[in-house]
């Protein structure tokens, strides 16, 4: 896990997929942060991410570096703790202009199920279940 996490925040940019009916939707992230033994992403309550997380948790991400990337897939499952939103904004300082932990609109979720796999042009893909 801690390997998903570093290679995640190098990378500083990573794509989010997610469904919405039978679309999917992708945008860039840049949050992946470990707390309690679990990874977490960061987003609002009020953006459409988290409206089509709420239908369906299913989803991936894929983080590309240095001529390797990463793809992370399971579901996500929201954390509605203080504690963890504010570890979340304790990480990422930069969202505390945005976001605070009670604002009613900051929102953690961690993978649960999920399988990353780390792939390249030039070795085999390893597999990690988190």
């Amino acid at each position: 896990m801690e390997r998903v996490c570093e290679f995640l925040n190098e990378a500083e940019t990573y794509y989010l997929a997610t469904v919405e009916n039978d679309q999917p939707r992708v945008r860039p992230f840049g949050t992946a942060h470990i707390f309690e033994g679990k990874l977490y992403i960061q987003t609002g309550k009020v953006k459409n991410v988290s409206k089509q997380l709420s239908v369906n948790p299913k989803a991936e991400i894929c983080a590309f570096m240095n001529g390797e990337w990463l793809r992370l897939a399971g579901t996500l499952v929201e954390d509605d703790r203080v504690e963890a939103r504010q570890s979340m904004l304790d990480a990422y300082p930069s969202l505390q202009k945005m976001y605070a932990a009670d604002d009613g609109n900051t929102q953690v979720l961690y993978f649960k199920d999920a399988i990353a796999t780390f792939s390249s042009f030039t070795h085999e893909p390893e597999v990690i279940k988190l």
